[in-house]
């Protein structure tokens, strides 16, 4: 019955006692964002059985000790029909945690989670049906839009999966939720007089994030996590190993990512672990939604968000030129699918399209209206005609 490390890289479990990863050989000693899992053999079931505990060493030698002696008085399948009892608000806490030490957006998820724990929060998980959830649907949509809405109950069933997962619920019931349909939104993506109102507005440490989105294409949570192990200056790559698509990929610098990673090492990398931190508390950045609003006001640019850098980026790859797999893959999308949400053409370059065809249909027009002169035919009545 041992303790498994799941390797941050590859994502391999194997026995604890091995120090490297024994499929791409990381040093699990000093790897961060390790996942401890737990395995035992369960003979009435006649299978091993796992249970992923999380980045807590104590608690999975805590789990795997009561296992044991559940199995060996016989009351590990009474424990197997039903799930501990536990508060929607006690649970969240769990959640959190895990959210914060797996780097999955802890801010955001605990802002959408207020108006569920004012709503689910002194209810136990499996109390929790479709029906009310359908009946928070209906109460929020009167509040907040249908894009609020969803992402909120997004956040339930995420929180539900990891229930699961931790044995705490045997079932999600947002699999029987149907989300709101919302309509497509308008294409938003900055052009270069917007971006350069934008640096020109904003502090120096703001306008380093700002070029560093534009120029990676990567998202707010992993640029504010970045850390200085994750920058192998001499290969000319940045190393994203904990993302929303949960794989791991590398990004190549360019001549303006380098430099700003050059500027900021000279003043933080013997102060902080993290590449970017607060000037004034020395600390990482947890949210600069404020201080980029403030900006966006102050430069005149309207419907922009910090993730607009990243639509950004997608589209002025794609309108010069670059093949979707290859975008998909510096976004570190599972799917192309994805990809395509952000590899828009702006209007502009569709009206140039558009004239470029208009242009061939007009001189196909003209050779016709020539043939026609030549044969004597008579005038023609339509546009089609001519």
């Amino acid at each position: 019955m041992p303790i498994l490390v799941e390797c941050p890289s590859c994502k391999h479990r194997q026995n604890e006692r091995y120090r490297k990863c024994r499929r791409c050989g990381l040093d699990l000693s000093r790897a961060r964002n390790k996942v401890y899992w737990i395995e035992y053999y369960v003979k009435e079931l006649r299978k091993k059985k796992r249970e992923r505990i999380g980045p807590w060493k104590n608690l999975a030698e805590q789990v795997l000790a009561k296992r044991k002696s559940e199995i060996a008085e016989n009351r590990f399948l009474d424990k197997l029909d039903e799930p501990p009892k536990i508060l929607l608000r006690e649970f969240v806490k769990y959640y959190i945690e895990w959210c914060a030490t797996h780097n999955k957006s802890p801010e955001t998820k605990r802002t959408r989670l207020k108006p569920l724990l004012a709503f689910f929060g002194n209810m136990q998980l499996s109390e929790i049906s479709p029906w009310l959830i359908e009946k928070y649907k209906s109460k929020r949509r009167k509040e907040v839009s249908p894009s609020t809405v969803n992402k909120e109950l997004t956040v339930l069933r995420h929180l539900f999966n990891k229930a699961i997962q931790w044995g705490y619920a045997r079932e999600n019931p947002l699999r029987h939720v149907e989300w709101y349909r919302e309509p497509k939104g308008k294409l938003r993506f900055l052009s270069a007089e917007e971006i350069a109102a934008l640096l020109q507005a904003a502090p120096l440490w703001l306008q380093r994030l700002i070029l560093f989105a534009l120029n990676t294409g990567m998202r707010t949570g992993e640029i504010l996590s970045l850390t200085w192990d994750s920058i192998d200056f001499e290969n000319g790559l940045i190393y994203v190993s904990q993302s929303k698509s949960g794989e791991a990929r590398h990004i190549p610098m360019n001549n303006v990512t380098r430099e700003i990673l050059l500027e900021v090492r000279k003043e933080v990398e013997t102060i902080s672990d993290y590449v970017f931190i607060n000037p004034k508390t020395g600390t990482r950045w947890v949210n600069i939604r404020k201080a980029f609003r403030r900006t966006c006001k102050a430069a005149g640019v309207t419907g922009c968000t910090f993730h607009t850098l990243r639509h950004t980026f997608a589209s002025h790859l794609v309108m010069r030129g670059i093949d979707l797999k290859t975008v998909s893959e510096l976004l570190g999308h599972k799917s192309i699918n994805m990809t395509m949400r952000y590899a828009h053409l702006s209007p502009d370059h569709k009206r140039l399209s558009m004239k470029s065809i208009q242009e061939v249909t007009a001189k196909a027009l003209s050779i016709k209206r020539q043939l026609a002169e030549e044969q004597k035919q008579p005038p023609p009545q339509t546009l089609l005609e001519a």
